[in-house]
């Protein structure tokens, strides 16, 4: 009898310990953040982020969250500035973060990426799109958006699908954005290809007249123009004066209103590309409807920081926890990951692979989509 009452203390002992064991496992918040311009001219960028973000970390905390876990949202102003950056960076790191979506500007996410690569951090732009970011980034850098120079990439293809065989010439300025635009689209140019002509002039010419007699006189029927518009729109005007009934084609530095004002009835016909808009995407329609439900427009960069949380969640699911070099290896393998943006995956540099883009052609004045070239038969 006293052998059985000396036991009852330990099977209350284990009956307590086996219902603790049976109790749900106390989990750490996960801490993602996002950074901009959130005050001053460039306010509305920073709302940009701010907004896709939000609700983004809304929608997957109402969905289970990450592997069981929930999501916070940091959120600071880094003013699109280098230095201020670095600031916000580390103030994210000893907070914990562990993913970025942002920063905005190039200016910022490239001093900041480093400091996040040395801890361990995930970096993932939504408005990003100088080439050196992906270049001359580490281990843990990515973007939604496209970078300026796979506009080559995009006139290159409008060229084998358009323009087959037709002769081209390309004027490239010396800047970094038109020579990166050029170097890419010469790469892609279709085999066979002929250039009849590729000349380099300074960003800060005045006088095109010599140039576009050269160009004129090359026979060109397609010139791609890789550079500003004020210089773009000067060889334009300056070659139909010459004769020229070329095609031009060009990036999204041409869809400026001051491209039409100095290249006037010359810019007629004009193609250049530009990223499509992300709220007349159909993964979209059903989010910007949500969006415009709360009184605001999801513009710019607001669609593509949601996608940016979306890839990161998917990245942590799939390897199971919130190792920042596990997540950018399995992102570096090209994994499809369903985003607000539609179906998107990343190159080994971190870029977005097959990135889409809209044509649009000057007419009278204005510019509109070119369907004839968006959607061929």
């Amino acid at each position: 009898m006293a052998t059985m009452i000396s036991m009852r203390p330990l099977l209350l002992v284990f009956a307590l310990l086996l219902a603790l064991a049976s109790l749900p496992t106390a989990r750490a918040d996960i801490i993602i953040a996002t950074a901009g311009p959130m005050a001053g001219t460039n306010a509305a960028f920073g709302e940009e982020v701010r907004r896709g973000a939000e609700l983004a970390v809304d929608d997957i905390n109402a969905a289970g969250g990450v592997n069981g876990e929930r999501l916070v949202l940091l959120v600071e102003d880094d003013a699109c500035d280098p230095r201020k950056a670095a600031e916000v960076a580390a103030k994210f790191i000893e907070a914990g973060a562990i993913f970025i979506a942002g920063h905005f500007c190039s200016g910022a996410s490239m001093p900041a990426a480093k400091l996040y690569a040395d801890a361990g951090v995930v970096l993932m732009s939504p408005a990003s799109t100088n080439p050196k970011l992906t270049d001359e980034g580490g281990w843990n850098v990515f973007r939604t958006v496209a970078r300026d120079d796979a506009q080559g990439d995009a006139a290159a293809g409008v060229i084998a699908t358009h323009f087959a065989g037709k002769k081209v010439a390309i004027v490239r300025d010396k800047a970094a954005y038109g020579a990166a635009l050029a170097a890419r689209f010469s790469a892609a140019l279709p085999a066979g290809t002929e250039i009849v002509l590729d000349e380099t002039y300074a960003s800060d010419s005045k006088e095109f007249g010599d140039l576009a007699l050269r160009l004129t006189s090359a026979g060109p029927e397609v010139v791609y123009l890789a550079g500003a518009y004020p210089e773009a729109a000067q060889i334009v005007r300056a070659m139909r004066e010459a004769g020229s009934e070329a095609q031009f084609i060009g990036a999204d530095s041409l869809l400026r209103e001051k491209f039409y004002a100095i290249a006037k009835e010359s810019a007629a016909g004009t193609l250049a590309s530009f990223a499509p808009d992300p709220m007349r995407l159909p993964a979209a329609q059903g989010l910007v409807r949500r969006f415009v439900a709360k009184g605001y427009q999801p513009e710019g960069a607001t669609l593509y920081t949601y996608a940016a949380v979306q890839a990161f969640a998917a990245a942590a699911q799939a390897t199971g926890g919130t190792d920042g070099r596990q997540i950018a290896s399995w992102l570096r393998q090209g994994h499809a990951i369903a985003t607000a943006v539609g179906e998107i995956s990343f190159d080994a540099k971190g870029d977005v692979a097959r990135p889409r883009y809209t044509w649009y052609r000057w007419r009278e004045g204005r510019f509109s989509e070119a369907d004839d070239i968006n959607n061929p038969q």
